[in-house]
């Protein structure tokens, strides 16, 4: 029965690889080519990307639940916050976020096969061991909001490998929202690690849920406030965590 098992996880890995590989290629066409028309076009682009997400979670059996859609108010500019648990993390946040939106990306996703591609051209990418490069990622981020959309940033800076529900946050996400006085959206992902722990390309069928808050109000807070708004943020999504994980 064990060897039957290894099986048959071995045989999901490769099907899981293979649904990857496949859709992301056949969709690459309709994700890349719009951005070199422009943010507007952009739209198309993250349309083939909310579509690759479907497909992926269909088809490999790793479904998502969304809960608080409601706090996404139309025509609104947001910087998303989000704990980082998984390469699983990302299908479904492009499923659940409304619209066209830009991630800020670590230049180590340039280096996977095909998705690289995608991450340079729907994503803002940054070497974090590089402080101009971090500067130029950060001042890149402030014009995308100023151009109505919104961005994504994973507020621990890395997925979370260790046993708390959250890691500490960097700095860069409050001060580019205090920078344009737009809102903090707060959302958090339960149940991607397990699935697909960091590092690793181990990966099972199942469930995660993505919890979407109220959004926090930057308007009038000046430098002085990150520590105090970085702290309310961390506070509001480890109640999230606690709170959703069972």
């Amino acid at each position: 029965m064990k060897i039957i098992t290894t099986i048959l996880i071995v045989l999901y890995r490769f099907w899981v690889f293979l649904v990857f590989t496949v859709f992301m290629i056949l969709f690459l066409p309709g994700i890349i080519i719009p951005f070199f028309f422009g943010q507007k076009a952009g739209r198309i682009g993250y349309t083939f990307l909310w579509l690759w997400s479907w497909v992926f979670s269909m088809l490999t059996f790793i479904r998502y639940e969304f809960h608080g859609r409601e706090n996404f108010k139309k025509g609104k500019s947001y910087i998303y916050v989000s704990n980082h648990t998984s390469f699983l993390d990302i299908p479904g946040l492009r499923l659940l976020i409304p619209g066209q939106f830009r991630p800020l990306a670590k230049k180590e996703l340039l280096k996977i096969p095909v998705f690289g591609w995608i991450a340079q051209a729907a994503t803002v990418i940054v070497d974090r061991s590089s402080q101009q490069s971090r500067k130029k990622s950060i001042d890149r981020l402030r014009k995308i909001l100023h151009d109505g959309l919104s961005i994504l940033i994973f507020v621990e800076g890395t997925q979370n490998r260790s046993k708390e529900p959250l890691q500490p946050f960097h700095d860069g996400a409050f001060r580019i929202a205090i920078d344009t006085q737009e809102p903090l959206l707060p959302m958090v992902v339960i149940g991607a690690g397990p699935l697909m722990p960091p590092s690793t390309i181990k990966v099972l069928p199942g469930k995660i849920k993505i919890y979407v808050g109220r959004e926090i109000p930057t308007a009038g807070l000046t430098h002085d406030d990150i520590p105090r708004l970085k702290q309310q943020t961390f506070d509001i999504m480890k109640e999230m965590i606690v709170k959703n994980n069972h």
